[in-house]
């Protein structure tokens, strides 16, 4: 690895030569009262909208600029229609690329720890050292307090994140008057008790991620609540050595992953790996979870779309951005969409796209007037407004996982970084408006139709998203989880699961199709009965009895439920054992993975005569049935 090493670094040295370095320990600012690099006022956030290429009949304008504004990684709005910016200035200036410190490559890969890190810093940096203590991280809120939609009150929300270990604050999620940040190596919990804007608590629910330099924003970042009520989250291939609250210890120190836990915390769990930095996540409207994936810098392979499932390992090891032709990661097509012959211990992206991932949402159902529904959006940031903007995707099932739709440029010209939906319908984009160096700028732009002004649909959503769904009766909540904007079914979800047993009741109806008939509506109440049993460790007979419904997605989300919270009752491992031979794959895909977690080693045959029938001919589905195998784990039968 050395020769091949040495054939790189000289190139490498040389492209990030120019990169700003901080200056001596004697020549530092006081900390305390450092003042970060901000440009003033001007007009150039409206003159720059000129240039932007948008969709037919699509209006934009300017929400918010410099200086209320600047350096935007990542933003989430809040019920209110609040905007969070996570805002940077340690890029370059306390959080360093590998590629300026070619000499520290051994000593980086050899890092396990944040503790190993830091004292790397020690060892190379010197005196140079205060310098990673100066810069900081900040959360800024954005308010409209007169209701013109522009942004006009801005507020520093949290700041100080300025630790020499501290990386990127990359991630952020408002929920209520709680929001978390990710700024490695901690996820946080930051409160604002008060309601006056500032978090007034800071709780640091894990620590322990970063534990290499690596490359410049590969950090921890992509928070987003699934339908199951976790919290999910990813950190890129800077790794992970985390002690969770229960004690376990979770180590991945070489790959980038996503991990899950309860809101609180506690729980918490590596969902999947193998990924290189996968910056955000986006859930759609049947519980499936995919990242855009960025690729290697090499020029020779692609950015990847992927489908993330449980237990997978999608195949990325640091160690590949070290080899001059990437290694395996390029001699076996390790980042190829599935195709004969491909390694059979990864799961496959669905299809390649674009140039720089970096933000990602999905069209709520009623985002953009209910244009473009089950659509996903992906900021394509390529340092350079003439390469980057807002490409739009769909996907189709394809046996147990997806195949790409139709894509486009939808809006570019623009340096996003960041893209998501407000209550309002509308498309709101971060300008980090041009080139790799922090620009002391930033920008928020929204995108509407004007055919969405002062329509009554749009209006009862922002209303609704912006209500405590929880004050509400069993019965107003029932007839929301059929709403046609999934987040308001969702916060419909999680407050019928907070009214004890009439939303339990309530959940059943909606699960088996009394009280709703829409699908989107019955598989909010599977997953608000799954979250029920997850909180009293046991399921109820209902989703066993959905197992047999006549519509293939329930019975995969039944399935998928009762493989979070294991039901090893007879009757339900016979039945989740008959589904391997399913007319779906998805449905065997979860059947497959709750017997895994259920079965026992009665069901380690059922499994291994199920790998011989599918023939190798879905990835997907192979990596189920592998999975299911290796929880079983019973030697014996499985030889």
């Amino acid at each position: 690895m050395r020769m091949r090493v040495a054939a790189v670094v000289a190139a490498m040295v040389a492209a990030f030569a120019s990169l700003p370095r901080a200056g001596l320990a004697a020549d530092l600012p006081d900390a305390s009262r450092h003042r970060p690099a901000i440009a003033a006022a001007s007009d150039e956030g409206r003159q720059a909208i000129a240039r932007f290429r948008l969709p037919p009949g699509a209006t934009i304008r300017l929400l918010a600029a410099e200086p209320m504004l600047a350096n935007p990684v990542a933003f989430a709005f809040d019920e209110q229609g609040r905007a969070y910016v996570a805002e940077t200035f340690r890029f370059h200036k306390g959080v360093t690329d590998l590629r300026s410190h070619m000499h520290w490559l051994e000593d980086d890969l050899a890092s396990r720890t944040v503790a190993d890190r830091v004292a790397m810093y020690r060892k190379h940096l010197g005196e140079e050292f205060p310098t990673y203590s100066v810069e900081q991280e900040r959360i800024k809120r954005l308010e409209d307090t007169d209701g013109d939609g522009v942004y006009d009150t801005d507020t520093v929300f949290a700041d100080g994140f300025r630790s020499p270990e501290d990386g990127l604050g990359a991630g952020v999620l408002a929920r209520k008057s709680a929001v978390y940040y990710t700024c490695l190596p901690k996820l946080w919990l930051l409160e604002d008790a008060d309601g006056d804007g500032r978090s007034d608590a800071r709780t640091p629910l894990h620590d322990g991620f970063g534990v290499h330099v690596a490359f410049l924003g590969h950090d921890l970042h992509g928070l987003e609540i699934g339908p199951d009520g976790r919290l999910y989250f990813t950190i890129g291939d800077r790794g992970l050595d985390v002690v969770t609250k229960e004690g376990r210890r979770l180590r991945l120190p070489d790959t980038g992953s996503v991990l899950r836990c309860e809101l609180d915390g506690t729980n918490l769990e590596v969902f999947s790996s193998g990924l290189r930095n996968p910056q955000e996540i986006a859930f759609d409207d049947r519980g499936n979870l995919f990242t855009h994936d960025n690729n290697s810098d090499s020029g020779s392979d692609q950015c990847r779309i992927t489908y993330l499932v449980e237990g997978g390992d999608h195949g990325w090891r640091i160690g590949y951005q070290f080899f001059d032709d990437r290694g395996a990661w390029n001699a076996e097509k390790l980042w190829h969409p599935p195709f004969a012959g491909q390694a059979a211990w990864i799961v496959p992206p669905i299809a390649n796209l674009g140039n720089g991932p970096a933000g990602l949402t999905y069209n709520p159902g009623l985002g953009l007037g209910g244009r473009l529904q089950r659509t996903f959006f992906v900021a394509d940031f390529k340092g350079s407004n003439a390469l980057s903007g807002v490409r739009t995707f769909t996907l189709e099932p394809h046996g147990a996982g997806f195949q790409l739709g139709a894509t486009e440029e939808f809006l570019w010209g623009m340096c996003a970084t960041d893209v998501d939906f407000a209550p309002d319908g509308s498309l709101v984009m971060s300008d980090w408006v041009d080139g790799w160096a922090q620009p002391g700028k930033g920008r928020l732009y929204g995108l509407t139709f004007p055919d969405m002004a002062g329509r009554p649909d749009l209006e009862e959503t922002r209303a609704l998203v912006a209500a405590d769904l929880s004050k509400r009766s069993v019965a107003d909540l029932t007839g929301l989880v059929d709403h046609a904007d999934m987040r308001v079914r969702q916060e419909a979800q999680f407050a019928l699961v907070s009214q004890g047993p009439d939303g339990a009741a309530a959940l059943e109806a909606a699960a088996t199709g009394r009280s709703v008939t829409s699908l989107p509506g019955r598989l909010h109440g599977i997953w608000g009965l799954g979250m029920l049993a997850r909180r009293q460790g046991r399921q109820t007979p209902v989703c066993r009895r959905l197992l047999d419904d006549p519509d293939p997605e329930v019975r995969a989300q039944a399935a998928r439920v009762l493989g979070d919270t294991p039901d090893h009752s007879p009757a339900t491992l016979e039945r989740l054992a008959a589904l391997l031979e399913d007319d779906s794959h998805r449905v065997r895909f979860f059947a497959a993975i709750a017997l895994g977690k259920a079965g026992g080693a009665a069901a380690a045959p059922l499994l291994r005569d199920a790998v011989a029938a599918a023939d190798d001919r879905d990835p997907w589905l192979r990596h189920a049935y592998v999975l299911a195998l290796s929880r079983i784990d019973d030697r014996a039968t499985n030889t």
